[in-house]
């Protein structure tokens, strides 16, 4: 018999190893998902403490006496959460104008989510958020 044809019927018998191998097919997946699951996660909670601080802003801007725009942006800064100050592309900005002859302040943030893959980088994802609230000056 061939020398060949005999070691490819000892090896397709050969199942010792079987596992180990499946593992290290199946490990560089697994890491990868893990760790999106982690970035999607940031992701989520970048944007909860985005909407929660522009909220806050909008929210205060309808009190009386109306806050200054200064003290608005101060709420928002203080109100966020899960956000990096370093990756706040634009804001807080807190702009007046009327619409249907109703006053409102909009108070607009945001913010560049750096997204950090093991095996290979993306850009980075952009949020926005805007809250309008009537009854402000």
């Amino acid at each position: 018999e061939d020398p060949m044809t005999s070691f490819v019927k000892r090896i397709s018998v050969d199942v010792r190893a079987a596992s180990a191998v499946e593992f290290a097919l199946s490990a560089g997946i697994l890491v990868l998902v893990l760790v999106g699951l982690a970035q999607v996660g940031m992701l989520f909670m970048a944007n909860a403490g985005l909407r929660h601080a522009v909220g806050e802003g909008a929210r205060l801007s309808t009190i009386f006496p109306t806050p200054s725009d200064s003290t608005i942006i101060a709420k928002v800064n203080s109100s966020r959460f899960g956000v990096n100050p370093a990756y706040i592309s634009a804001g807080p900005t807190v702009t007046h104008g009327t619409e249907n002859g109703a006053t409102y302040t909009q108070v607009t943030m945001s913010y560049s989510v750096p997204l950090n893959f093991v095996f290979f980088s993306v850009p980075a994802v952009t949020l926005t958020e805007t809250r309008r609230a009537f009854g402000g000056s």
